[in-house]
């Protein structure tokens, strides 16, 4: 996550000497593509000696980091990199900073955020550079976050009902993290405790029973399934049965974010 300034304020000291979220990132990628390309260089030269001997496997792979390292030298990030998907694939088992997804957490003043910020131009600069990357933004007001976490959760919730808005800053990074890294989570519920899996979109129900224990998914008969809206508004498993919420599920059943789920399986 990358937090970027996004208001002006004499009395907050900026070591350019003012705040220009566009010049910040600009910095911070740079930074992360110097560094990716001494890990590049090496790549290449490892290839390069592994391919003496004509091997075509290596003798692409460097033609492709060779490529990457153009881009770099230009001074652009390698997650903006336009290659061939395999290319990708390969370019991805290194262990490149600046091919990771990025969140931009465009740090707004208090009357700012409150007031709306859409249309303010610090913020619409961030959000056009997310776009064009496929990166995810955030917007935020540290001051904000800094006396909600000061907060008891009762009083938290009525100061963020006054703001206006029905969420932290942290648990909005939450979801937005999640969404980048193409991530769901469903529950399991018992007498004893409830508990979320962190499970991929797409994910069907017997790959998602593995992830508790590879016995439920070796021997998957169903799942048996409320979403979580339904089970909070009806109180209750049994009253969310009685209502016809609970689904019973296959093999084939593709998980959903919120999913509270009891797996059958026999081995």
């Amino acid at each position: 996550m990358h937090v970027v300034r996004c208001f002006d304020d004499e009395n907050v000291i900026h070591v350019e000497g003012g705040a220009d979220p566009a010049r910040d990132i600009e910095i911070i990628d740079l930074e992360l593509v110097m560094a990716d390309m001494e890990m590049v260089e090496r790549r290449i030269e490892k290839a390069k000696k592994a391919g003496k001997g004509g091997d075509k496997t290596f003798l692409h792979e460097a033609a492709v980091f060779e490529g990457l390292l153009e881009h770099l030298n230009e001074g652009k990030s390698a997650r903006t990199y336009e290659c061939e998907p395999e290319d990708m694939e390969l370019i991805r088992t290194s262990d490149l900073l600046s091919i990771k997804p990025v969140i931009y957490a465009a740090n707004l003043d208090e009357d700012t955020f409150s007031a709306g910020f859409e249309n303010y131009p610090y913020y619409q600069t961030v959000k056009a550079i997310a776009e064009a990357e496929g990166s995810q933004v955030l917007p935020i007001c540290a001051k904000v976050e800094q006396e909600i976490g000061e907060l008891e959760e009762e009083e938290r919730q009525m100061f963020l009902e006054e703001l206006g808005i029905t969420e932290s800053g942290l648990d909005r990074l939450i979801k937005c993290s999640y969404d980048l890294l193409g991530l769901i989570s469903f529950l399991t519920c018992g007498s004893d405790e409830c508990r979320a899996w962190t499970i991929t979109k797409g994910t069907k129900a017997p790959q998602a029973a593995g992830k508790i224990h590879s016995d439920f998914e070796r021997g998957f008969i169903r799942a048996e399934i409320v979403a979580f809206e339904d089970l909070k508004n009806c109180g209750s498993m049994n009253a969310a049965k009685e209502k016809g919420l609970v689904r019973s599920e296959g093999k084939e059943y593709v998980m959903h974010d919120g999913d509270v789920t009891l797996f059958r399986f026999n081995v």
